[in-house]
Parts: structure tokens; C-alpha cells; sequence
């Protein structure tokens, strides 16, 4: 009954939306929709200052706070469904998630990578993968900046920017509570947001939001298994049975909250300090990871299932008889992942006649823990691992920016960062036991400890100068210096498995790995603007950005390596190139019409793989471009009063220049390409000329959303808005096996309320074509046969899934 009721609700929201669309665009740049016929305004803070989208020489994607509400974009993942050009794959370990922005993104398999696409959070740099599992809901505004971020947030960023900005205290009291119903997860939705003055400097805003799933968005179809074992203190041998994970995954239960005290005891002071935390955890890490497409007539090579591109999984609980003493197993060997973390961010701003000062001070801790079915397909010849990480960072960022009344006005800042990751593994091989070994390693085959100490110290500034009114030029640069301090062992190995994994106190002294890294970097960026009415923009800009090298902690210490030092640690990576755009506003304030252009160069992108001959994770660094062309539009007619039109066409081309030894895919065969032999005895291919990961062709939105009054105090609002994607590889090794067809996503949504918004109904429908793809994918583990051959022996490809058409009904009071 409830599939039914949700297929029935979508074709409500659907229906409703197509009702209202005379014609079609993209809503990406769209902040509210005109009340009152022509375009509002939309507020960007790309330069530390508050500014029209249109007067900043930035590629930048806004999103108002009444879009993310009406959308529900409370996630970033949420946010890339739909964003053009830019793509979200959740990763089960690792960093835990791929951030891919006009074709240039982070490998998910090392922790120590920080993405390319950095997520900043009230002013202050994110650039864990992990910050996927936070939720954010009660937001300002959202602002994607795309490509090279080098002066305004936090650390650089090569790739771009996600920045997230929450709500501030109203000045007048205001409450609002909210629950919502989602049919296809059987999730269940509570918020409430308080928020007004305590006195007349001081203001309070209290956000909280709450979600319980009794199903999932994929099907697990795995079956039992009796999982042989072998002891290799007794030689005996045995079974212990592997019963399936749960059916509806992921299950997940969610908790965030966030207090919000702003004083404005002047009209020169103000100070906002935030504390939030979140909870999240779900039955599964790897829920999403499907395999997808199997060279052996559609069918797994690890279990035999049939393979198929739909939101259906096949994966087993740990044994529970591995249960008991094993660290971070549940009594009944339950996946799961468990992500909590909490940050408190102090924000000061200080305005003098003509110069205004702003200090960001932040601390945010976040620990995630999971159990693991690791080859994402059970079967009897499975391995099993648990992880548990900590990172914590403090950061305190200071800037002065001057209003001069002359051509010339500065920006200069600095920036402090200390930050610490602590890192645990705990891997489940083969069957291998070894009741001789201390109780929490007597299921183990190998485990790992890990940790990297980081210290950062960056200088910036930028100068502007008014050449003439209509004619600005503006020039920055960043200095950086950063350390790395890392340390890397495997305290226990299964004498099984010591010919693989390199003993704690193995004789050749490498059964220790410490690493001390110092980077630094000069990271320039030169633009040009020209205005010539107070409706055009024109721009040019010369932007570069840095990435530190650094070290991945989850990483393994091959015996079969002569050189562990350089498997676990990887280069610095650096992107330049130029960008150039016309932004205007046409029509009687009724069209908005930008176009860009972009091409950038990438040196040492950070690339990460599991090097199978000498079994270990290596990251390794590639040259690549990218380049490509942007154009977007709004329409807001007057004559249709709350008609809002919106599109985007992008053209994107993603390539390696220069990846002469690239790792081959896995069973990759000679004629192929795999045909460079290592002195190590490993294989290589030459990438160059070819595309990058998750990095399609083209791409583009268009949309419509209408709002209207029904007469007798209501009004309703209906909005539709379909994404396409072009075909791309989703491996970024040139497996042509993991090839994503193009494919399109329809989100729709109809809202009915009252005129003075005390009370909303709406339906919010996304993926409404329930269309399966995959935003990331990793070579089948135990699948496939060695690269390099004569014959190709290809594994089964499995990749990061979206999720499956959703629709959810909501209902919003205020009071």
C-alpha cells in the first residue's frame, strides 16, 4: 500500500508541476522566486563582502534559503543532485566520499586526501570527505564556486567551493516546527526552530531536526553463508555461519542541532557564536554499492548473483561468532557506520569608519566508526573489516578589509589551523584464526594504527584598484606553509598473512612508518572586470590553487614493497588556468543571461589506487585539463506574476595530460593498453589524452516554478526541474566496463499554504524517473584476474549508487 500511495504521490507532484510550465530552464543560479513580476536580487558573499551575483567575476551557484526548503537540499549530496557539473559519490571507507566538480575530484579510497571541492561551513574550511554525513537544514544561503578557490575560504581549494551559510537570530520572535513523511524509506522527519531577540543586542536561534527510516532506499538480496575457517595455531579447521545484512538499507536514524547567540551591542560590533552537532548511523557503510556491470555474463564472479543497474545490494553480517572480543564488532556482527561530530564557531565583526575587521575561530571534532562487508558482495570467500577515526581541528582566521573612498582598497588576512587524525583498522581475511593471538586478535588477519598531526600557517591579501568607475582590476596572492606529521604501523598480523603484511617489528626496519612533511606554496590570482552599464559585467581572471601532499593513514604496509614511505605518502596538487565571463541582467530587470569559459591546468591531481601486485594503496599523481563552457539564464516575466523560468548547458572536457605510468584496471590485458612493465614486476598503462573520472561531456538543468495566489487566504507554489548528464567513466583508470550512460532526473514539488505562512502542506518529489547511476565505482574485490595478460580477465564494477525516486510529504506550521 505504501509503494502504491508513493507512486500515486508522484504522479501528483509531477502532474501538478507539468501543469505550470509553458516552458522549461535551469534553477541552479535561482534564489526566490519574483512575487512581484522581474528578478530578485541574488546576495553572494564569493568575496568576503555581500554582493549581487551578478557584479562578482566568479563562476558561482546560489541557492536561497527558500529553495533549500522548498527542495529540501539538506544534504550535500542533495545539493549535487541538482547542481550541473557537479557529482557526489558515497564511498564506504576511505575518505568516504568523492566531491567532483567540472570533471576534477578526490579519490575516495585514502582517508589522508583532502577533496579538491572543499565544503566551508559558516566561513570555516572542511575538507574531509566525511563531512558527507553531516546534515545541514535551517540555512542562509548556499554558494557553489566553481574552480580554483585560492583567497576567500579558509585553505585553498584547486577544484571549488561548497559554501554552506546557516541561519542567523531574526529580530522579531519566530518559531516554526515541521514534519515530514518519506514514502520511499519509510522515513519520518521532525524539525523545530526557534528564534528572536532575549534582549535588545543579544538574539537566539535554536535548530534542531530529527529522522528515523523503518525501510531504505535499496534492497539487500543476500542469502546465508557458511564461512570456512582455519586455525593457525591448531591447523583445525571450521565453519561460522555469515547471515544476511538487513533487507531495507540503510535504516538510518539521523539527530542534528544547532544553537545559534548573536550580539550587536553597537552598530559597529556584532558576534555570532554557533555550536552544533550530529548523529547519524545506518545499517550499512557500503549501502549504496552495487555491482552494476559483470564481464561474466551479468552474473558476480564472488557469489554468482546476477548483476544489474538498480538499487539492489548483496551483502552479509560478520559472523557473530567473530562477535565477542573482535574491536568495534556487534554481538551479532551487524554492519554499520556511525558517523557523530560537533563544532563551535565564534565569528566577530568589527566595523571602523573605513576599514572593517573579521575574526572566524572554530573547533570541530567529528569521530566515524563502522563494520564493513569490504569485498561489497558476500560470499564465502568474503572479507570483513571495522574502522574506527577521529579528527579534530582548531582554526582561527583573521581578516581586514578596507571601504576606502578611493581607487585603491585592500583585503588582508591570516589564517592558523591545527589539526589531528587518529586512525584504527581492524581487517577480517580468509577465514584466518589464530586462537594463540590476544583475545581482540584472535579473528583478525591483520590490523592497523595510524595517526597524522597537521599544522597550518597561510598569509593573504589582495589589492583592488578602481582604474577608472566602470573599470576594475584586482590582484591576490596566498602564501602557505603546512607540516604533516604521521606515523603508521600494523601492531598484529596472522602469521597466515606475514609474507603480505609487513610485521610491527619486522627485521628489515620498515614495520614502522614515520613521516614528517613540510609544504609550501605561493598561490597568485589576477582579474579584470569591466562594467560598462549597471547591467553587464564582463571579467577575465588568472586564478591558481594549492592542495597539500599528505599521508593516508588507512593505507597498507606491503611486505612485497621495498619502499612503504612512498606508498603512504603523496605530492602536493596545484591547478592554473584562466577564466573569463559575461554576466547580465536583460529585459527590464526580467532576464538574467551569463555566460563563462574556463580552462585549467592540473599538476600532481592526487590519484589513488590499490596496487595489486604488491598488495598495497598508493597514491599517485597525474597532470590533466580541464576546459569548458557555462551557459545559464532566469526568467522572470512580469506579465505572469511568480513565473519562474531557469536553465543551464555546460560543456565540459576532462583529460589526463600527462599519467605515463597510470595503474592498469584490474585483468587490463597487454592489447589493451597495460603494457609497461615496472622493475617491481608491476604493470602500467599510458592515460594520457584520456578522461578523468566522473567527468561527462555535458550537462545542464531546466526548470520552472510558479507561485500564485488562490484566493480566500491561500496560495499554492508548484516548481519541476530535470537534470541531464552526458556519459562518463566512472573509474578514473580508464575502464571502459565502468562506463555511466547519459541519463536524466526529474524533481518535482507542489506546496499549498496559507498568504501569511502560518501553515504549509507540500509533496516533494526528486528522481522521479527513478533513473539508477553511479557517481564513483572500484574494480570488485577477489574478482577479475592479473593485469598485464595476454588474455583480459576484467572484475565485476562496482559502483557508488544514487538514490531511488523518493517522495515525501511535509507539513510546516509557524506560530
Amino acid at each position: 500500500m505504501i509503494r502504491n500511495t508513493s507512486s500515486l504521490l508522484a504522479g501528483v507532484a509531477v502532474g501538478a508541476a507539468l501543469w505550470t510550465m509553458p516552458a522549461m530552464a535551469q534553477d541552479a543560479p535561482v534564489a526566490d522566486n519574483a512575487t512581484a513580476g522581474g528578478l530578485e536580487d541574488i546576495i553572494v558573499t564569493a568575496r568576503k563582502r555581500q554582493e549581487s551575483v551578478q557584479d562578482v567575476p566568479v563562476a558561482v551557484t546560489a541557492i536561497s534559503a527558500e529553495l533549500v526548503q522548498r527542495q529540501d537540499l539538506t544534504s550535500i549530496e542533495k545539493i549535487a543532485a541538482r547542481t550541473p557539473n557537479l557529482n557526489v559519490g558515497r564511498a564506504s571507507n576511505g575518505s568516504g566520499a568523492q566531491l567532483t566538480l567540472r570533471g576534477i575530484g578526490s579519490s575516495s579510497t585514502s582517508i589522508g586526501i583532502e577533496q579538491s571541492v572543499a565544503v566551508v561551513v559558516d566561513g570555516v574550511y572542511y575538507g574531509q570527505g566525511r563531512i558527507i554525513n553531516e546534515g545541514f537544514f535551517d540555512l542562509a544561503r548556499v554558494e557553489i564556486l566553481k574552480g580554483p578557490q585560492a583567497l576567500f575560504f579558509g585553505k585553498n581549494a584547486t577544484a571549488g567551493v561548497i559554501s554552506l551559510t546557516s541561519a542567523d537570530p531574526t529580530s522579531t520572535p519566530e518559531f516554526k516546527a515541521r514534519a515530514g513523511y518519506e514514502f520511499k524509506a519509510q522515513q519520518a522527519q521532525l524539525e523545530f526552530v526557534g528564534s528572536g531577540p532575549l534582549t535588545d543586542t543579544l538574539g537566539l536561534r535554536v535548530a534542531v531536526r530529527g529522522s528515523k527510516m523503518w525501510g531504505g532506499y535499496y534492497r539487500n538480496v543476500a542469502a546465508p553463508f557458511d564461512y570456512p575457517t582455519i586455525d593457525v595455531a591448531t591447523g583445525a579447521t571450521g565453519t561460522a555461519l555469515a547471515n544476511p545484512a538487513p533487507v531495507d538499507q540503510p535504516g538510518e536514524r539521523e539527530f542534528l542541532g544547532r544553537v545559534t547567540l548573536k550580539w550587536e551591542p553597537t552598530d559597529r560590533l556584532t558576534a555570532t557564536l554557533k555550536a552544533s552537532g550530529t548523529y547519524n548511523k545506518t545499517n550499512n557503510n557500503s549501502w549504496n554499492y552495487v555491482a552494476f556491470n559483470c564481464p561474466n555474463g551479468g552474473v558476480s564472479q564472488l557469489n554468482g548473483y546476477a548483476c544489474a543497474r538498480d538499487f539492489v545490494t548483496h551483502q552479509n553480517r560478520i559472523p557473530a561468532a567473530f562477535a565477542g572480543p573482535t574491536p568495534f564488532v556487534n554481538d551479532d556482527g551487524d554492519l554499520y557506520n556511525r558517523y557523530k561530530s560537533w563544532a563551535v564557531t565564534a565569528n566577530v565583526n568589527y566595523e571602523l569608519d573605513n576599514v572593517t575587521l573579521t575574526s572566524v575561530t572554530n573547533y570541530n571534532w567529528n569521530n566515524n566508526r563502522w563494520a564493513c562487508a569490504c569485498d561489497f558482495q558476500s560470499s564465502p570467500a568474503s572479507n570483513w573489516a571495522t574502522e574506527n577515526s577521529t579528527y579534530h581541528a582548531f582554526s582561527s582566521e583573521f581578516r581586514a578589509l578596507t571601504t576606502f573612498d578611493s581607487p585603491v582598497n585592500l583585503m588582508l588576512g591570516g589564517l592558523y589551523q591545527k589539526t589531528k587524525r587518529d586512525f584504527d583498522q581492524y581487517i577480517i581475511l580468509s577465514g584466518l584464526v589464530n586462537s594463540a593471538a590476544a583475545p581482540e586478535d584472535q579473528y583478525l588477519a591483520t590490523r592497523k594504527t595510524s595517526f597524522t598531526d597537521g599544522e597550518t600557517i597561510a598569509l593573504f591579501g589582495q589589492a583592488t584598484w578602481k582604474i577608472v568607475p566602470t573599470l576594475e582590476l584586482a590582484g591576490g596572492v596566498r602564501y602557505t606553509h603546512e607540516t604533516k606529521d604521521s606515523f603508521f604501523t600494523q601492531p598484529y598480523n596472522n602469521p597466515g598473512v606475514t609474507a603480505i603484511f609487513r610485521r610491527q617489528d619486522d627485521p628489515d626496519g620498515l614495520g614502522v612508518i614515520n613521516a614528517d612533511q613540510t609544504f609550501r606554496n605561493w598561490s597568485p590570482e589576477v582579474s579584470l572586470t569591466w562594467k560598462p552599464t549597471s547591467d553587464i559585467l564582463v571579467y577575465g581572471a588568472y586564478k591558481t590553487a594549492y592542495k597539500s601532499g599528505g599521508f593516508s593513514n588507512g593505507g597498507i604496509n606491503s611486505k612485497l614493497s621495498t619502499n612503504p614511505f612512498d606508498d603512504l605518502t603523496f605530492d602536493p596538487e596545484r591547478a592554473a588556468g584562466f577564466e573569463a565571463g559575461i554576466k547580465t541582467t536583460l529585459a527590464d530587470n526580467q532576464l538574467r543571461l551569463n555566460l563563462g569559459a574556463y580552462s585549467y591546468l592540473y599538476k600532481d591531481l592526487q590519484v589513488d589506487f590499490f596496487n595489486s601486485p604488491i598488495f598495497a594503496f598508493q597514491t599517485l599523481t597525474a597532470d590533466a585539463r580541464t576546459k569548458g563552457v557555462e551557459l545559464e539564464f532566469e526568467y522572470a516575466p512580469r506579465s505572469v506574476e511568480g513565473l519562474n523560468l531557469h536553465g543551464s548547458i555546460n560543456y565540459n572536457r576532462a583529460r589526463y595530460t600527462d599519467f605515463p605510468q597510470a595503474p592498469c584496471y584490474a585483468g587490463q590485458s597487454i592489447a589493451q593498453g597495460c603494457s609497461i612493465v615496472l622493475a617491481d614486476g608491476g604493470v602500467r598503462q599510458n592515460l594520457e589524452g584520456k578522461p578523468l573520472s566522473v567527468a561527462p561531456r555535458w550537462t545542464g538543468t531546466i526548470g520552472a516554478a510558479y507561485d500564485s495566489s488562490l484566493g480566500n487566504g491561500l496560495k499554492i507554489g508548484l516548481n519541476a526541474d530535470l537534470r541531464y548528464s552526458s556519459s562518463y567513466l566512472a573509474s578514473g583508470f580508464g575502464n571502459p566496463l565502468s562506463r555511466q550512460g547519459r541519463y536524466a532526473t526529474l524533481d518535482a514539488g507542489v506546496r499549498i499554504g496559507s498568504d501569511d505562512d502560518r501553515w504549509e502542506f507540500a509533496l516533494i518529489g526528486k528522481n522521479l524517473t527513478n533513473r539508477f547511476y553511479v557517481t564513483g565505482v572500484v574494480d570488485g574485490p577477489s574478482t577479475g584476474g592479473a593485469s598485464g595478460g595476454l588474455v583480459a580477465a576484467p572484475a565485476d564494477q562496482l559502483g557508488f549508487g544514487n538514490v531511488p525516486r523518493t517522495v515525501m510529504a511535509q507539513i510546516t506550521t509557524r506560530f
